[in-house]
């Protein structure tokens, strides 16, 4: 008699390989380069294969197979792909993939249909297009692979979630702290401003130098890598043909590959700063004054929360309960963003970021409570 964990499972793999091909789609629609694009709806057609195997594991044990829509997850993730492009959420999908690359080790269906050799493969692909691992892909399009998404977008995504969190968490635990000193509405107010706008230039100035310091540095190392491409142009293309070779390309094709890169100064120096310095000349980190605008735009847009009550005139401990409810939502919502990103729970990492965020501030509402009455007398 089939186990009643048997739909469910094999619903959850449909619903899995259903949410892995429309993302796959979304990239291919949103990469411009057409090898690459190529490749991402061969994967979505691999994954659809997945789902009809899965489909007709339900119909072996008498059960219909569902046609369930893309998850929010995917759905997110896709808009995001079509929004800012596929070098956006690709580490991302990366991060996915390693982390689902092993589920159907132990599913005796699976193992017979070969889906875990397939499954390990898609994540060596998605690998070497994020720019991780080297000779993931034996093909001519390697050279259009290597490179394509380094500087792009990076985790900037997950870095934004994680700055918004930061913002929130420490205007809220001051606010808190002050209003536990029992410090006017007026006085909270304030310093919950004061603290807003001191928190977003600092992590405005901080994003800036972060930037420049790391263009700064790029800008050098090309400079000192087209002097040696002037100097001993045959020592980079025997570096530039190991390095092929190293990543699989067949050590005639690399060679070959090599001499016609740098038979032109301008793209051999864009190849070997993209190669062999991991650079992408065209980016260089990105411009410091967008890095430092979003910054600072993120940090005012999470850290006014805390004290919108005191802008509206409220007082007391009401607003106190109203400043905790409404950063209390946003402490959810950023929590739960976090699982697009590590395919775990949205109500889990909401509430999880939502007990971290209470307990920093009530923390500092003690300390504030112990230091306004000691101050007080």
């Amino acid at each position: 008699m089939t186990e009643p964990s048997d739909k469910s499972r094999y619903t959850a793999n449909i619903q899995g390989e259903v949410d892995s091909a429309a993302l796959y789609r979304a990239l291919a629609d949103a990469e411009a380069k057409p090898q690459l694009s190529e490749i991402y709806r061969k994967l979505a057609a691999v994954e659809d294969e997945h789902a009809g195997f899965w489909a007709q594991q339900l119909e072996r044990i008498g059960q219909r197979a569902p046609s369930p829509r893309p998850s929010l997850r995917s759905r997110i993730l896709s808009f995001l792909a079509h929004r800012f492009g596929p070098g956006m959420v690709l580490p991302t999908v990366n991060t996915l993939e390693q982390i689902d690359s092993g589920q159907y080790d132990k599913q005796s269906e699976a193992v017979a249909g070969g889906l875990p050799g397939a499954e390990r493969s898609h994540a060596r692909i998605i690998t070497a297009l994020a720019g991780g691992t080297p000779g993931a892909l034996e093909s001519g399009t390697l050279a259009q692979l290597e490179g394509r998404h380094r500087g792009m977008g990076g985790n900037a995504l997950r870095a934004a979630v994680l700055g918004a969190n930061d913002g929130l968490v420490s205007n809220m635990s001051l606010v808190m702290g002050v209003a536990g000193a029992a410090m006017s509405s007026h006085l909270v107010l304030l310093t919950g401003l004061a603290g807003l706008a001191a928190g977003a230039c600092s992590m405005a100035m901080g994003e800036w130098l972060s930037v420049t310091t790391a263009r700064e540095s790029f800008e050098r190392q090309i400079a000192a890598e087209a002097e040696e491409l002037a100097q001993v142009p045959e020592e980079e293309e025997t570096e530039l043909a190991l390095i092929y070779q190293a990543k699989g390309l067949p050590e005639a094709a690399a060679k070959t590959l090599a001499k016609q890169l740098i038979g032109n100064p301008e793209s051999a120096l864009d190849t070997l700063s993209r190669e062999e310095l991991g650079i992408d000349p065209k980016e260089l980190g990105g411009s410091a004054w967008a890095a430092a605008g979003t910054s600072f735009g993120l940090f005012t847009l999470v850290a006014i929360f805390p004290v919108l009550p005191y802008m509206f005139g409220l007082g007391g401990y009401a607003a106190v309960l109203a400043s905790l409810g409404v950063s209390g939502l946003a402490l959810i919502a950023i929590g739960a963003s976090t699982a697009i990103f590590t395919g775990g729970s949205f109500l889990h990492l909401g509430l999880r970021q939502l007990a971290f965020g209470f307990g920093a501030a009530g923390i500092t509402f003690a300390i504030g409570k112990v230091i306004g009455v000691a101050v007080g007398g």
